[in-house]
């Protein structure tokens, strides 16, 4: 059975994590999403999910970054980050949608180019931005998955992290490719 990883807890994990990076604030709820997904389709992967449960005045910032940067850690070393770039459902004044996403995007993009570290890409239709995403993705990262569904970037990220499913995966260009 897949584990499910939520902040503040930073606990020991063996195997393989897929960290699910994206929007939270104005986005609907797509961890829960994939989390589930894993669960039916991928027992062997540990999720890291960022959003939590919030009750009013009982958020740590500096908790959350820092449980954030060691997940995120820890899946670039042993396992995938898997951006999910849901489109917009609630706009939040004053807050440019997606924007610690987009900061966190580009330094997997300059860690992947660099590193190696393994990435899925899933672009919701209607998420702003998403043709300059998917055209710097396919000239500077041809390797990187880039899916246009929540479950093809579920099964892109247990490819990548080396455990079956049994879903397809494409391809930049299209082409499926099967496990």
């Amino acid at each position: 059975m897949s584990m499910a990883l939520l902040p503040p807890m930073i606990v020991p994990v063996d195997g393989p994590v897929v960290f699910l990076a994206g929007p939270i604030k104005g986005a609907p709820d797509w961890q829960a999403e994939a989390t589930q997904w894993f669960a039916d389709s991928a027992p062997g992967i540990t999720v890291a999910s960022p959003r939590r449960p919030r009750l009013p005045g009982e958020f740590d910032y500096a908790g959350q970054v820092d449980w954030e940067t060691h997940f995120l850690r820890r899946a670039a070393d042993n396992g995938v980050i898997l951006f999910w770039l849901a489109r917009e459902v609630v706009s939040i004044p004053g807050r440019a949608y997606a924007q610690t996403t987009r900061f966190e995007l580009a330094e997997w993009k300059v860690r992947h180019e660099r590193d190696g570290v393994r990435l899925v890409v899933g672009i919701e239709d209607g998420f702003t931005g998403e043709r300059y995403i998917r055209h710097c993705f396919a000239q500077d990262c041809p390797r990187v998955p880039l899916v246009t569904t929540l479950p093809e970037a579920c099964a892109a990220a247990t490819m990548l992290a080396g455990l079956p499913s049994g879903a397809f995966l494409l391809l930049p260009g299209g082409e499926p490719k099967t496990d």
